[in-house]
């Protein structure tokens, strides 16, 4: 690899990679129904303590596997223990799962892209919208996801625009991307709470936002923020790991969890603000706050409520494609660093060897929900959790006790009194907990 695709340029750069990896769609529209369904403010404040119990110290396992590594998700197990290398199926195992990842969220990537160029054309806001209705903007979304050609070329635009970052590496094409894009998604994330907050019924959304109902709260709503927490962090798909390989010896891992931690909470707090208070405004609430009926069917209908519809409406799928592309981004890295290195290709190569199947795969996926959906079930309910399981027991028990230690106060020079609560969460309570997530559904 050359010098610049080895680390990070900047601790900047670094935050801003790491918590564009972390902060993705599920931050945006998965977080929403949970916390309606789940108590408002008790929901928040359930999967605050699952993000402190779980999430921060097996993203710590995976920070200090990775930058003790030193190489892919693959070959860090084997770097960190030689007499386990059997245990390097745990990160092929989370290569694959990204691998496949990849594949749908290309697709919903290219929705999210198509939203955005159809707001700036003003094509979502044509026909009959001067009564907008919940079956005018559904019939839309039907039309824009399943309509054939449409997700077909989004999907391509998108992968095409990821193989371009990639191609550039980690410092001029990850870490600049990163750089643009995160603080530009916070703005454009402050500007919607601004807005929200004028809307004539702001606090009746606040209130239900805020005020905890936990009188809602229930094992699945226990297991839904448990999931939550996982999902809206990364965790088991190698992400973490790959980057924290390119960590610079003196990135402080504690600090750095903390702050991907808390800037991941801050966008789904963030989120609440702003579709709380919106949907109420305009009576919507009923209409559905998840997945891709909230942004995609419920959310234009309150933009076209609204003055300067196109610009709004513009901005947040701005803010949608910025998450996904960072998102994607990082997933499709996992790959090419598990690729280039274990084949021995030139960046450039890898990338063409990563992103070309992908593009095959994501157009067919793109024209076939049944193949979106058994991925997106595949991954998110089985692989993740078992590749996060595995991570944990690799780090708990079979890696040399010294590496927690190690890579937490880099190799002596800092302090950290944090240590053994983490190694006893990654032994005993993260698996635990992880396996709960994973047997959920059956629950």
């Amino acid at each position: 690899m050359s010098a610049g695709d080895t680390q990070f340029f900047s601790k900047i750069g670094l935050i801003a990679a790491t918590v564009g990896s972390a902060v993705g769609l599920g931050n945006i529209w998965r977080f929403p129904a949970e916390a309606q369904a789940g108590g408002g403010a008790a929901f928040l404040v359930l999967y605050i303590l699952c993000v402190l119990i779980l999430g921060i110290p097996v993203m710590l396992a995976e920070f200090s596997l990775g930058r003790a590594g030193r190489t892919d998700a693959i070959g860090s197990f084997s770097a960190v223990s030689p007499k386990h290398k059997k245990w390097s199926c745990v990160g092929g195992l989370a290569v694959v799962t990204a691998f496949l990842i990849a594949i749908f969220y290309m697709v919903v990537a290219g929705w999210t892209l198509e939203y955005l160029f159809e707001s700036l054309s003003g094509g979502l806001y044509s026909g009959n919208t001067a009564n907008p209705s919940s079956e005018v903007f559904a019939a839309k979304m039907e039309t824009y996801i399943s309509g054939g050609w449409h997700p077909l070329i989004f999907t391509v635009v998108m992968v095409l625009i990821n193989l371009a970052i990639l191609l550039g590496g980690v410092t001029k094409g990850i870490e600049r991307l990163s750089n643009i894009l995160m603080p530009l998604l916070f703005v454009i994330l402050l500007a919607f709470c601004i807005v929200s907050l004028t809307l004539p019924k702001a606090g009746e959304g606040l209130v239900y936002f805020f005020r905890p109902d936990f009188s809602r709260v229930t094992p699945s709503v226990i297991l839904s923020a448990l999931g939550q927490a996982f999902f809206s962090l990364s965790l088991g798909m190698g992400i973490l790991l790959t980057y924290s390989s390119y960590y610079p010896p003196e990135t402080r891992l504690v600090r750095t969890a903390g702050t991907v931690s808390f800037l991941s909470i801050l966008v789904a707090v963030m989120m609440g603000i702003i579709i709380f208070p919106a949907v109420m405004s305009f009576g919507l609430a009923d209409h559905g706050v998840a997945g891709t009926t909230l942004v995609f069917s419920t959310l234009p209908e309150v933009f076209v409520r609204l003055p300067l519809t196109w610009l709004w409406s513009s901005l947040f799928f701005l803010l949608l494609t910025i998450a996904a592309l960072t998102s994607t981004v990082s997933i499709a890295e996992v790959v090419i660093r598990c690729v280039q290195d274990r084949l021995k290709l030139s960046r450039r190569a890898a990338c063409y060897w990563v992103m070309v199947p992908i593009l095959v795969l994501s157009s067919v996926c793109s024209l076939s929900m049944g193949m979106f959906n058994f991925l997106d079930f595949l991954t998110a309910e089985i692989l993740l959790p078992i590749a996060a399981i595995g991570v944990c027991v690799f780090v708990g028990w079979i890696a040399p006790k010294s590496l927690l230690t190690n890579q937490l106060t880099n190799d002596g020079s800092i302090r950290s009194r944090i240590i053994g609560l983490c190694l006893f969460i990654i032994r005993y309570v993260a698996p635990a907990l992880i396996f709960l997530v994973l047997i959920s559904p059956l629950l």
